[in-house]
C-alpha cells in the first residue's frame, strides 16, 4: 500500500504573503529531492475553460469531466456538486509526491503554516492546535515555533524533520 502524502496548509489573511511563502519553499524542498504539490483553494470559483477551446466545448456539450493532457503536463476539469476535501483531492490526484502543499483551506483539519504580517493585518488568524508554525516578519507571540520570511532553509528543516520519510 503507498503512504499517502503529507498535507499542510499554509494559511492566512489575504495579502499577508501565502503564495510568496510556497514560492520560496517548493524549490528549498525540491532541492532536498522530494517531489511536491500544491493544492490553491478559490473561494470564489475559478475558470481555466477558455471559451471557444475545444475543451470548453466537451463542457458546454454537457462532459462531466474534461481531461485535457500533452507529452508534459495535463489538467482534468471536473464538475462537482459539492467542494472536495484536501484529503479527497489528494486521493485521486497526487499520490505520487513526497508532500502536499495547500494554500488556504483554514477550515480544514490539517498542519496549518500561518503566514501573518502586522503592516497588512492587525492580528494573526485565531487557529486551532492544527498551527504548527507562524512565518511573520514581526515578533509574535505564539506556542509554536516562528519564522521569518528569510529562514525558508530551517522552516524547511522543520518541516523535513516532522513530516517527511524516505
Amino acid at each position: 500500500m503507498m503512504k499517502k502524502p503529507p498535507i499542510i496548509s499554509v494559511v492566512g489573511k489575504s495579502d499577508s504573503g501565502k503564495t510568496t511563502l510556497i514560492e520560496k519553499l517548493i524549490p528549498e524542498i525540491k532541492k532536498r529531492g522530494y517531489k511536491v504539490a500544491t493544492i490553491k483553494h478559490d473561494v470564489h470559483g475559478f475558470d481555466i475553460d477558455v471559451p471557444g477551446k475545444d475543451s470548453w466545448k466537451h463542457a458546454r456539450a454537457g462532459a462531466d469531466s474534461v481531461v485535457i493532457s500533452s507529452a508534459n503536463k495535463m489538467a482534468v476539469i471536473k464538475k462537482l456538486d459539492e467542494e472536495l476535501s484536501l484529503d479527497e483531492i489528494a486521493s485521486c490526484y497526487l499520490n505520487d509526491v513526497d508532500i502536499i502543499i495547500a494554500e488556504g483551506f483554514k477550515r480544514q483539519d490539517k498542519p496549518k503554516i500561518e503566514v501573518f504580517r502586522k503592516a497588512v493585518h492587525k492580528t494573526p488568524l485565531s487557529l486551532d492546535d492544527e498551527l504548527i508554525a507562524v512565518v511573520s516578519d514581526d515578533e509574535v507571540n505564539v506556542e509554536v515555533p516562528l519564522f521569518s520570511f528569510k529562514e525558508i532553509k530551517k522552516l524547511t528543516d522543520y518541516i523535513e524533520k516532522k513530516f517527511m520519510v524516505r
